[in-house]
């Protein structure tokens, strides 16, 4: 199970199953207290191919993800699924959130075509939601997966450097800038992935016990 001995205490790999370094970034330093993982993610595997997205859910795609990785590279293996839903557009981008401009599409590509189909939305029908499904599985199955959500209204212009994916168009209830313009920190600690993570760190927690 590629299990290190330390001098105190086991450690174990935990493969963040995604080769998006900004989300790789993210989950790293969301995970940095725990000191019981060695953490990798699929940047260290270069010969891995991860599998077809073939799950009508973000649920399904992160367990996918997350038992794939895991049976393949014979470790644990985090992972998830996560996107915009804008309810007033009938829940689009939702599960195709990174391509949802094209398979090849940037990131810019993506928020462009979004704000094109956003054109006709009223103000108050600029609701939508991130969310975030995570599974976590060895390489005998999947252990468990969550999900977490995180609410708020989309500009009809960017706002901010920072961040990824829809950030500089997303605005969480409760506060006046954007993803892309708050701190990496502050963002770390409201967002959908964080949500998630909280609902599996009794899982995390019991791998090695």
């Amino acid at each position: 199970m590629n299990r290190k001995i330390g001098s105190s205490s086991p450690r174990i790999e935990l493969v963040i199953a995604s080769t998006n370094v900004h989300k790789i970034r993210e989950f790293k330093a969301m995970l940095k207290s725990n000191l019981r993982f060695d953490l990798r993610s699929l940047l260290d595997f270069p010969d891995y191919v991860p599998p077809p997205e073939t799950g009508s859910s973000f649920e399904e795609i992160a367990k996918l993800k997350a038992t794939h990785a895991a049976n393949a590279l014979n470790r644990w293996a985090l992972a998830d699924d996560s996107g915009l839903v804008v309810p007033a557009l009938d829940g689009a981008p939702g599960i195709f959130s990174a391509r949802f401009a094209g398979n090849d599409a940037t990131d810019a590509d993506n928020r462009k075509k979004l704000l094109d189909m956003m054109q006709h939305l009223l103000e108050e029908d600029r609701n939508a939601y991130y969310m975030c499904c995570i599974a976590v599985a060895s390489p005998a199955g999947l252990k468990k997966s969550a999900c977490g959500t995180c609410e708020g209204t989309l500009l009809a212009h960017e706002k901010g450097g920072g961040g990824f994916g829809y950030d500089p168009l997303f605005i969480k209830n409760g506060y006046s800038k954007t993803f892309a313009e708050i701190e990496e920190a502050t963002k770390n600690r409201i967002s959908h992935r964080r949500k998630a993570l909280d609902k599996m760190i009794g899982t995390l927690d019991s791998i090695i016990d």
